[in-house]
């Protein structure tokens, strides 16, 4: 690592809380060299796959920095159905991630290559003692970071895990179709914004292109949509399809919600294809 290694840390905390800080705290106690950037803490709570699909849009953008990610429903769960705690290095780039076994982290991997090695970090060493049931983000996984932050290598803070055994999530997958493109509602945001499951090359594939007119159909109506560059392409009330910040296709309506206008939800299938 570098003079000031870095952490990017992301989690369902919110900031109405002590939690981020506490784990800022524990970061700066064992590395005080240690940058947090603080990617987000406003993933909805307990939403593991908008956590992953944030973590993975956001990818291209990280520097060098070891990721931190705590979206954790299953903290505290023991047996054979209780979560690990994980420290990761992907099989390119040699990204490291810590966080929860729980799909969180996979989703980067896969856009590294996979997993090329893998340790369950619930014994670590460098945990906090007595560690708290319900809060791992400051007592296993802010620690761990801080550590391999401060050069600790992954080898020395759990036991090896085989990169098969760690749990995936079940993403929906955008489809092209014989007259256009079949694709899902990821999440909405806080503006009614419609984060969908396909990439614009996709629409190009189709020939569509920026100024065109789609059908957007969905269970509760069909609509007619603009692909367009940004909110104001369309007039006030206007529905259209863009690339949002993250690069991936999302509906919205200028100055109003796209989620209330199609009466959509998570996990909605939307067909779009040229009008």
């Amino acid at each position: 690592m570098s003079d000031e290694p870095l952490i990017a840390f992301l989690s369902d905390y919110g900031l109405g809380n002590e939690f981020v800080g506490v784990c800022h705290a524990v970061v700066a106690r064992r590395c005080a060299s240690a940058r947090v950037i603080d990617l987000t803490h406003a993933i909805p709570r307990h939403d593991v796959r908008t956590g992953a699909i944030v973590l993975r849009a956001t990818l291209p953008y990280l520097p060098d920095a070891i990721i931190l990610a705590v979206v954790d429903p299953g903290v505290g769960t023991t047996g054979e159905r209780g979560r690990r705690a994980v420290a990761l290095r992907t099989a390119e780039d040699g990204r490291v991630l810590v966080g929860p076994d729980n799909g969180l982290l996979m989703p980067v991997c896969g856009r590294l290559g996979g997993v090329g090695n893998a340790n369950d970090i619930r014994q670590s060493s460098e945990r906090l003692e007595p560690v708290s049931a319900t809060f791992h983000g400051r007592d296993i996984f802010a620690p761990v970071a801080a550590a391999l932050a401060d050069g600790v290598a992954l080898a020395e803070l759990g036991e090896p895990l085989a990169p098969n055994a760690l749990r995936r999530l079940n993403l929906h997958v955008a489809v092209r179709t014989a007259d256009g493109l079949e694709l899902h509602v990821l999440h909405r945001d806080t503006f009614g914004n419609l984060i969908l499951d396909g990439e614009v090359p996709q629409l190009a594939e189709l020939g569509i292109a920026l100024g065109d007119e789609l059908t957007v159909r969905h269970p509760a109506g069909d609509h007619v949509a603009t692909f367009a560059h940004t909110f104001a392409d369309v007039p006030p009330g206007g529905l259209l399809l863009y690339q949002d910040g993250l690069g991936m296709l999302a509906l919205a309506v200028n100055r109003g919600s796209a989620a209330d206008l199609l009466g959509a939800e998570r996990d909605d299938e939307l067909h779009i294809g040229v009008e």
